[in-house]
């Protein structure tokens, strides 16, 4: 099992952050739409890497029942082969694309782990910083987010995998790490949202008992995303491309809901939110 926190500042307490009262306020996890400014991320790089194209699909997958636009300019590949980036070109590829975005009126998440970067879409109007390396790359991420009052997605990360760990014991201790240093920032404990990294430094093997005991982060009292969508732990079980392990992701999202996350990321919106209305329509009848 995970080991819980003792110290009593980490203690579980209700959300308050108003946006992500919001956000969790449903009965089925809120979805968050995956909207990639870049030209290599794994599954659609390139496809939406025009302001036209980007508001478009912005636009549709808000039809479709998004809650939340996660708006990404720089790859990160979560098997390998991703191009580093720098905070300008990140800039450049959200400059056109961010305002026309934001007036949409859904809340916007921004996919960086540069502090600069968040803070120029936090002036814009982003109201999520969404950091794939859960405020352990950046040194000036912490203390940003704290002065802004900006809700924070913790996601666990390593630089590689590595079969020989005990995976749910790592996640653990990199999110009592990332928890310390919100701490120690005056980030409020409301204001977290903590994500396992499905895929992100872990073999398959690791991503598939992530989630099959998420329940067991439930130790750390705060509220858990999950984002599976197209991931190759899904070609490990059932060999696909990307664009064809929507079944996988569906099965893994709905079995993450069912172990307590309250957000779900995604490429495919509709889909998603369908599945995850029935399921929560099906356990209402138990």
């Amino acid at each position: 099992m995970v080991a819980t926190i003792s110290s009593p500042d980490l203690a579980a307490s209700p959300v308050e952050h108003p946006v992500l009262r919001t956000i969790l306020s449903k009965p089925y996890p809120a979805v968050m739409g995956v909207l990639n400014v870049t030209p290599d991320s794994f599954s659609d790089g390139g496809q939406f890497i025009t302001p036209d194209r980007a508001l478009a699909q912005a636009r549709r997958m808000i039809a479709e029942g998004a809650d939340i636009i996660d708006i990404g300019a720089e790859s990160t590949r979560p098997y390998g082969g991703a191009q580093a980036v720098s905070a300008d070109m990140e800039l450049r590829r959200l400059q056109p694309v961010l305002a026309d975005v934001l007036s949409l009126g859904v809340p916007v998440s921004i996919d960086s782990m540069k502090s600069e970067v968040v803070a120029w879409a936090l002036d814009k109007g982003a109201t999520i910083a969404n950091d794939v390396w859960g405020l352990q790359r950046d040194s000036g991420m912490a203390e940003l987010l704290a002065a802004r009052n900006a809700p924070i997605i913790v996601m666990h990360n390593r630089d590689r995998a590595d079969p020989a760990i005990d995976i749910m014991k790592d996640i653990a201790a990199f999110f009592a790490r990332s928890l310390d240093i919100a701490l120690k920032a005056g980030i409020p404990r409301e204001n977290i949202v903590l994500d396992p990294g499905i895929g992100f430094g872990k073999t398959h093997e690791q991503s598939m008992i992530a989630l099959a005991r998420l329940t067991e982060f439930g130790s750390f009292g705060l509220p858990l995303l999950v984002g599976a969508s197209r991931k190759l732990f899904i070609a490990s079980v059932s060999p696909s491309e990307p664009h064809r392990r929507l079944g996988g992701s569906i099965a893994a999202h709905v079995i993450a809901a069912k172990g307590g996350a309250r957000i779900i990321r995604t490429h495919d919106v509709a889909e998603t939110v369908q599945a995850l209305r029935v399921a929560a329509a099906i356990g209402e009848k138990r």
